[in-house]
């Protein structure tokens, strides 16, 4: 599995060139921004604003040096104006798009919660996804392994998570294989590269 519990051969779809780093990735790496018509750089987290797209990628560096060095107006070519602390804004805002598409997953019964049930669906192979709150025990959370060819997610806090599934806490949580499954490890590992600080971003390994 590659960073973020993507495929490592994941090589379909459009690639996009990175302004900060120069690098060209597919598009589920990078987040796209827009220039709205008063010359805000806007966030396009789902791709779908008018213009022209600006490509960066899901890392909190590329995101700051882009912000600081006004690679925004040398890209579009026009002053612009960028929202103050554009990674955190990014951070929140990819943030809450994982914790909705668990919530929807859940809702189509493709989403579980609670160790107990999370051990289950792990021993019956079906879960995909293992998502564990990033501040959750290390004990406990060392008891579950990340499904054999499946990825894991934990970067989010207990509280994020049990947003997902309509309650204060959550630290156990698995998604099975199928529905919104793909779509949530994507946005995860775009969170990710905003989050997590490059010394912890690896990922639980199945034993």
């Amino acid at each position: 599995m590659g960073r973020g519990g993507q495929p490592k051969d994941r090589t379909d779809g459009p690639e996009r060139k990175c302004i900060a780093t120069g690098e060209v990735q597919p598009k589920h790496g990078l987040i796209r921004f827009a220039v709205g018509p008063d010359g805000q750089i806007a966030p396009d987290l789902a791709g779908k604003l008018p213009g022209r797209g600006i490509w960066l990628s899901a890392d909190r560096a590329a995101v700051d040096k882009a912000a600081k060095k006004g690679l925004f107006a040398r890209a579009t070519k026009q002053p612009v104006t960028v929202p103050d602390a554009l990674a955190d804004l990014l951070e929140s805002m990819l943030a809450r798009r994982v914790i909705e598409l668990i919530s929807l997953a859940r809702k189509g019964g493709r989403a579980t919660t609670g160790y107990e049930r999370v051990k289950d669906w792990l021993t019956k192979d079906e879960a995909e996804v293992l998502i564990q709150a990033s501040d959750g025990s290390e004990r406990g959370k060392s008891k579950l392994s990340t499904p054999h060819g499946g990825s894991f997610i934990g970067w989010l806090t207990a509280a994020e998570l049990g947003q997902a599934f309509g309650r204060q806490t959550a630290v156990h949580a698995a998604l099975g294989a199928g529905g919104l499954s793909k779509r949530v490890v994507e946005e995860a590992a775009r969170l990710k590269g905003l989050r997590v600080s490059d010394g912890d971003k690896g990922h639980r390994k199945g034993k």
